[in-house]
């Protein structure tokens, strides 16, 4: 069966200092899928993520989400579109609870922020506390974010992304920093969330065991545009990414 496509990169080009972040660059994510993003360092992966969901304006091309152009909108804008965000480093309120940090996250993105409104009178704190039982966070709902290890920090920056209860997601290496015995337990609970919620998601991902278990088709990007295009089992056994990115 044939998806539709919900984003669409047209021939984005980008370029710092002469050097080319993003050169031509065109890739399609359909409805559903989950994408991961594999290539060597400064190959241009984050830019193009930067690009998509408003971080930095290219320079020509277009990014089409649900067949609407929103090239060079605010990140705040996509975000009320229907595109969330989560950060290789988990962009946290530290000082503040679980719950806190998703309900000021949906605040301001939905442009309702009161300072004179306490936020246990938000009206989503349901859907908060929903949303945290889904991504395994419940438990830790009114503890301090500095207080937990990193791996809890990442699935609170992944729940704050899914807060608006995006049709797209991106994640920048949802895996970084967390130990091997924990990748895949976050990436089991990512996944029963992105289900819960039908979000198509797209990962940069340097971890090739997460990308082959996680991800149905896989996008390798190289100088700024995508070099290889396909199915994990297929991609990752290209004598290029065995060789440039693998490091085989």
């Amino acid at each position: 069966m044939t998806r539709t496509l919900i984003l669409q990169a047209r021939n984005l080009r980008l370029s710092f200092g002469g050097v080319a972040a993003a050169d031509d660059a065109s890739l399609s994510i359909a409805n559903g899928q989950r994408m991961a993003i594999i290539g060597p360092n400064g190959a241009g992966k984050t830019t193009f993520v930067n690009i998509c969901t408003g971080y930095l304006k290219p320079q020509s091309g277009a990014v089409l989400f649900e067949g609407r152009d929103i090239t060079g909108l605010a990140p705040r804008r996509i975000a009320r579109e229907g595109i969330g965000r989560s950060f290789q480093l988990p962009q946290l309120f530290l000082d503040n609870t679980v719950m806190e940090n998703l309900l000021m996250a949906v605040a301001a993105r939905e442009g309702i922020w009161n300072p004179w409104v306490r936020l246990e009178r938000h009206p989503k704190r349901g859907e908060m506390f929903e949303l945290l039982e889904v991504i395994g966070l419940i438990d830790v709902a009114h503890r301090i974010a500095r207080e937990l290890p990193e791996g809890m920090r990442k699935l609170i920056d992944i729940a704050m992304a899914l807060a608006l209860k995006p049709r797209l997601i991106f994640m920048d290496e949802p895996t970084s920093g967390v130990s091997t015995t924990e990748k895949f337990a976050i990436m089991d609970i990512v996944v029963r969330a992105l289900q819960h919620n039908a979000t198509t998601a797209v990962f940069v991902e340097h971890d090739m065991d997460v990308v082959s278990r996680y991800a149905d088709k896989v996008a390798v990007w190289s100088d700024g545009r995508i070099s290889r295009e396909g199915a994990p089992d297929e991609v990752l056994k290209d004598p290029y990414v065995l060789e440039n990115v693998i490091g085989v």
